[in-house]
Parts: structure tokens; sequence; C-alpha cells
């Protein structure tokens, strides 16, 4: 049985903007597993029924179903030892988390600030109203209000970065000299953004953007074939 992985979608079918998504196909691309992506969308809850829950990623591998971008990169570890390490040993497994954690609620939130607008663009009609109104909710004002000192919420998520940018002027990428999972935990923030918005979000001269650059040709180009915009 082919090994599938649902994939949030936009209006178009294939454009692919899910961070978590991201780091689950970069994992998978790194661990050399082939697989197929289903495009989804926010509402179509009934087609992921199956796993319990109503969000993607959700990988099926085999009888294997599996959720959550982090619990997808745990299994793929455990399930595939003699394939590259995501982690690079459990003790890097465990500072993973920590970058894990800080992206979910440092990153997720600064790139959101930018964004929002942007993905409400992308979105299939039929998914606009509940994307409106839940992520309204989240941050307790409209999502114009949320995005209206852009240039301000640039600058906001460039200092967010930082700890990044200090680690990568000292090795070429978090996980070191090669890429491991928590440089793709941070990339997918950055790919998000990149598949729907038209703001860009580094500097030329900033070693994020030469990181990003050297990920986005990783795998033959897997996240550089993406729908995107060139930023």
């Amino acid at each position: 049985m082919a090994r599938v992985l649902y994939d949030l979608a936009g209006a178009e079918p294939e454009r692919r903007f899910s961070p978590y998504c991201w780091r689950t196909k970069l994992a998978l691309a790194h661990k050399k597993l082939a697989f197929e992506t289903i495009p989804w969308r926010f509402t179509e809850k009934d087609a992921i029924a199956f796993s319990g829950q109503g969000r993607v990623p959700v990988l099926v591998d085999g009888e294997r179903i599996v959720f959550d971008s982090w619990t997808i990169a745990n299994y793929l570890e455990d399930a595939y030892p003699q394939a590259p390490s995501l982690f690079g040993g459990s003790a890097c497994r465990a500072v993973t988390r920590m970058v894990n954690s800080w992206a979910d609620t440092v990153l997720l939130g600064a790139v959101a600030r930018v964004v929002l607008l942007d993905i409400y663009a992308h979105l299939h009609e039929k998914d606009r109203a509940y994307f409106r109104e839940s992520r309204e909710q989240r941050f307790g004002k409209r999502l114009e209000e949320v995005v209206a000192d852009r240039e301000g919420n640039v600058a906001a998520l460039r200092a967010a970065l930082e700890p990044v940018r200090v680690t990568l002027r000292a090795q070429p990428y978090l996980g070191g000299e090669s890429p491991l999972y928590a440089d793709y935990i941070v990339f997918g923030m950055l790919q998000w953004a990149r598949c729907i918005s038209p703001v860009p979000l580094l500097a030329a001269d900033d070693p994020v953007a030469a990181w990003r650059e050297r990920l986005l040709d990783a795998f033959d180009g897997l996240a550089r074939r993406a729908p995107a915009y060139a930023v």
C-alpha cells in the first residue's frame, strides 16, 4: 500500500501551505521514504475522520495511521531506524522537542500576524467562514486588525528569529553540518508564509535567508517546486 499524507491545500489543490505538513514532508524526504499527498481543506473533516480527529497532517503508512507532526516525526524515527536519523540521537530528540515547542508558541503567532489575511485570500470559498471565525476567536480581533501593523509585525518576527540567526552564524544548519528535524520545524514556518504571502519576511543579508535557500534546494528542490511567492 502506498504511503499517503493528507496535506492542507488552498483553493488551488496544489497550493500546500501548512507549516506542520511541511515538517512532515521534509521528514519523510529525510528518511528517504516515498509518499503521495492528498489535498485536504479545513472543512473536509469527514475525509480524515478515520484518524479520530480533525487536523492534518495525517499519515497513512500501511496499516498505521498517525497524526500530529511531532508524533509523526517520532513514529518515523522509531519505525525506520535504518534510515537517516531525524534527531541524531535520543538526547538530541529531547532538545528538538524544545525547538518544536518554541516554534509552536513563538514563531507560529509571529508569522500569523503577518500572513493571516493572505491565507484567507488563498482559501477555498467553503473554508473561509470557518477560518475567519476560528482565527478571530483565537486572536480576539478581526483578521484585518491582527495584520494592521504589518511592518511592525515583520520586525517582531525578525526579532523572534534571533536565536536561529545566532546559531546559523556558527554552523550551516540547526542540526550542525547537515539538516535535522529541528531545521524542518523552523523552516516549515517560513515555507508556510512563502506559499501564501508576497510579504518578504527576511532581509537579503540575513543568515536565516541563506539557510532557507539551502533547505529550499534540499531533496531535489521539494520545497522550492511548490507554488509560492518569490520572497
